[in-house]
């Protein structure tokens, strides 16, 4: 059969018609590497054999009926309000994350409890493997179909017996196809693959979840063009040494990209976690100096967390400022709005930042419970646990609105809080709240209601 050579970046996936030492995509020296395409005849899904040869033709804006998008309930809560509602027909899903935050575990999961007629193909276990990690989710009876098979010819021809209503791919990095010369992994594999995957897909109306891996950038191996061609990514990271773990929606064709899940991993699975905030804000039996309790946004979930601060006299030259599940750039904006607009002293002293739980936040409505922190760590002043605060903080030290201000006052009122402050700019709706609301212009107006 006639073949053509041509050269790929394994690191972008930037296609050359000859060796070159750096790919000029991405800067990135000897990672262009040799790969054979065949003709496609070889191709496993080819609709034309399956009887299916959809004909379009163009239609004026005004012509075009737009149907209601049919979803199907993955069972899991979380999965279903990340994607927008359920599982669209026909979409295609990547699931990217860091090795063992529980990509697998969580698809898996998904696969067993569904009603549908599931069939899940694992690349990198046994049959017997899927098994056992079955039997620790206790769903030992479930009826999914468990497929141990990386040629595509022969997961089509197993699809095509068995008409699953779903199909899970784990991973996308280890199938092949035979019309391509090229080993599993590779750029052009990885293109091939998911791009019969979409075609399945979106001509049998069947949505495919694919699980990917990443790089140790963190970003999904393979050419970026895999994270352009599929409708859904989704990114499942947390810190293996904590019990929590997020899912994020990088991109979503069919709902919001701002929605997060949250799952707890136990030995019986993930767990998925309905109210967040009381997880998140650790119970004590008295009030500490530098802890105080933030209002956020992840998406369209209020969350309540909590925001530790440490200030110590710096025992070497240098002080050191460190900061933990928040921005370290945006700590040092407010130690100099501190010391500028407000006049503390504390250019001489250690300043630690942790975020509890091991999450990431980059909501700035946290800057006001950033800096009551460090000045109750600092004056080692505890704040009462029923407080909580909720603003901006600017650069010549005013406090600033925020967006959605009446979700997080109500998640505060639900949670028993007895106090929110909040920007005096902040326009609230005349409502018969329970939770006092304390309202602030100038970080001065803070450290006189709380320390003074």
């Amino acid at each position: 059969m006639k073949t053509k050579t041509t050269f790929f970046c394994q690191s972008c996936g930037a296609q050359y018609a000859k060796w070159m030492g750096q790919c000029q995509s991405c800067g990135e020296w000897n990672t262009i590497a040799e790969e054979i395409v065949q003709k496609e005849e070889k191709r496993a899904w080819k609709a034309e054999s399956q009887g299916l040869r959809p004909i379009n033709k163009p239609l004026k804006v005004s012509e075009i009926v737009l149907d209601a998008e049919n979803r199907i309930s993955s069972t899991d809560t979380e999965l279903d309000h990340v994607l927008g509602g359920g599982i669209v027909l026909g979409s295609l899903v990547l699931l990217g994350g860091e090795p063992g935050i529980g990509k697998s575990t969580l698809l898996l999961q998904v696969a067993l409890n569904m009603k549908q007629n599931v069939l899940y193909v694992s690349g990198e276990e046994s049959q017997s493997q899927l098994k056992m990690r079955a039997e620790r989710l206790h769903q030992k009876d479930s009826d999914c179909l468990l497929l141990t098979e990386t040629n595509t010819q022969n997961i089509f021809r197993h699809i095509t017996e068995i008409q699953p209503d779903v199909v899970i791919i784990d991973s996308i990095q280890t199938l092949h196809t035979d019309a391509i010369d090229a080993s599993p992994g590779s750029i052009s594999q990885i293109r091939e693959t998911a791009g019969e995957l979409l075609k399945f897909a979106k001509e049998t109306a069947t949505p495919v979840f694919l699980i990917g891996h990443i790089t140790k950038d963190g970003q999904i191996a393979g050419p970026k063009i895999l994270e352009h061609m599929v409708d859904v990514v989704l990114q499942f990271e947390g810190d293996r040494h904590h019990i929590y773990r997020i899912l994020r929606s990088q991109k979503n064709r069919f709902g919001a990209t701002s929605e997060i899940g949250i799952y707890e991993m136990q030995q019986t699975g993930l767990r998925a976690v309905t109210n967040p905030s009381e997880l998140l804000i650790s119970q004590k039996d008295q009030a500490l100096s530098g802890t105080v309790i933030a209002a956020t946004l992840e998406g369209m979930r209020p969350l309540m967390i909590e925001v530790q601060a440490l200030v110590s006299s710096a025992v070497y030259g240098t002080p050191q400022r460190s900061a933990t599940g928040y921005n370290i750039k945006r700590l040092h904006m407010l130690l100099a709005v501190l010391e500028k607009r407000a006049g503390f002293k504390l250019a001489i002293k250690d300043v630690f930042l942790n975020i509890a739980g091991g999450i990431q936040v980059d909501d700035p409505a946290i800057d006001l419970s950033v800096i009551v922190a460090i000045l109750s760590s600092n004056e080692n002043i505890e704040i009462s646990q029923n407080s909580c605060f909720a603003a901006e903080v600017g650069l010549a030290g005013e406090i600033r609105p925020v967006t959605r201000i009446e979700q997080r006052i109500a998640e505060a009122e639900k949670l028993g809080f007895e106090q929110i402050y909040i920007s005096k700019f902040n326009k609230v709706a005349q409502k018969n709240y329970k939770i006092e609301i304390v309202a602030v212009g100038k970080v001065e107006d803070v450290y006189r209601k709380l320390f003074l």
